[in-house]
């Protein structure tokens, strides 16, 4: 497994240099370069079922994705993550998995019938659910790894995001009929989480102070996902779910926060949560320009182009309109690698412009 990927001198030079101009956006944001990662079509490999079962093919799986960035040259650092899906925390607390076809597992029932039974609720151990096949699977990968390629942290979502897959939508109507027991559950959740992430941490690294998540490096020690936010009110989110986010984030030295919801008043509470250092968003939804405006200085936005009929992010960076702050991530999604080439030399033609 480690000649799938052999890099030269001069490729692992440049690899460290790109990690330290990471670091810069945190560091020096004034003196940062924008980073642009194109997202192509993934090589056909194996399905998630024979990853799911396998190890080493999974880690196959991840390092045949790397070589697209690495032919490509753009800013993606080589990473790796042990895919399990997005349902582990809520595994842990008891709730049985689903496994589509050629998909990551995902909750298949909800552990918490009643909102009062979570008085009884036990807090799982570090290894329950499907944590301790994920360390084992991790051991492999670490015997595994060529030279220069490191492990992403796994997927923890965030306290309200398993909080919602442990107690299912009904937890919707509890905000109304029973927010005490919310406030209880989310609490559990993120007592767990607070043991969880350091021990999932270092497992793969022993650097607290920055991760590899989604093909770049951050600071702190873990992705915040708040998916759910989206369906419940900003007021409701700062009264309930803000809480959990600012505990958790103070706990484990701080991180960065994912959300795919579409409403934009919620990401002004995102940038009042201490110990946030970046965002991701869908950038159909919300406009780059107007978030730089509001972005903390020190606050990396990861800008994602996937729909481009309806977004025109793209088109206004490649005129050379790009925003004053230079801490950010633009990813777009390609139709081919072809395209990419296209796409990633006239971002970083035109980006030049602006500095």
């Amino acid at each position: 497994m480690k000649d799938k990927i052999q890099l030269t001198d001069t490729q692992l030079a440049r690899y460290e240099d790109l990690n330290d101009g990471y670091r810069c956006m945190y560091t020096n944001p004034e003196q940062a370069r924008p980073k642009i990662i194109i997202h192509a079509p993934e090589e056909k490999t194996h399905s998630w079922e024979t990853c799911y079962a396998n190890p080493h093919l999974m880690l196959e799986r991840e390092l045949a994705v790397l070589k697209q960035h690495i032919d490509l040259e753009d800013d993606r650092v080589l990473s790796v993550r042990v895919q399990f899906g997005t349902a582990q925390i809520a595994a842990a607390f008891g709730c049985e998995l689903a496994f589509p076809t050629d998909s990551l597992p995902a909750a298949k029932n909800h552990v918490l019938k009643n909102a009062k039974d979570v008085d009884t609720l036990a807090i799982p151990a570090l290894e329950a659910g499907l944590y301790a096949k994920l360390v084992e699977y991790t051991e492999v990968f670490k015997q595994h790894l060529p030279e220069g390629v490191h492990i992403q942290h796994p997927d923890i979502q965030g306290p309200f995001n398993s909080a919602h897959l442990i107690r299912g939508n009904d937890i919707l109507l509890d905000f109304y009929d029973d927010p005490e027991s919310v406030g209880k559950l989310l609490d559990k959740v993120t007592d767990y989480m607070i043991k969880l992430v350091p021990w999932l941490k270092t497992m793969i690294s022993d650097d607290p102070d920055w991760f590899f998540d989604w093909g770049s490096l951050w600071r702190g020690m873990a992705r915040m996902c708040n998916c759910s936010v989206h369906m419940i009110s900003p007021a409701f989110y700062r009264e309930y779910v803000m809480p959990s986010d600012i505990r958790l984030m103070k706990a484990i030295g701080g991180g960065r926060m994912h959300y795919c919801g579409t409403y934009g008043e919620v990401i002004n509470d995102y940038f009042q949560v201490p110990s946030i250092n970046g965002l991701d968003y869908d950038a159909k939804h919300h406009d780059l320009w107007e978030l730089c405006d509001k972005a903390p200085s020190h606050l990396v936005l990861f800008h994602w182009i996937m729909d481009r009929e309806n977004d025109t992010s793209l088109e206004r960076l490649l005129r050379g309109d790009w925003p004053g702050k230079q801490n950010i991530v633009v990813k777009v999604s390609v139709d081919s690698m072809e395209e990419g080439r296209v796409i990633l030399a006239g971002l970083r033609k035109a980006g030049k412009a602006t500095v």
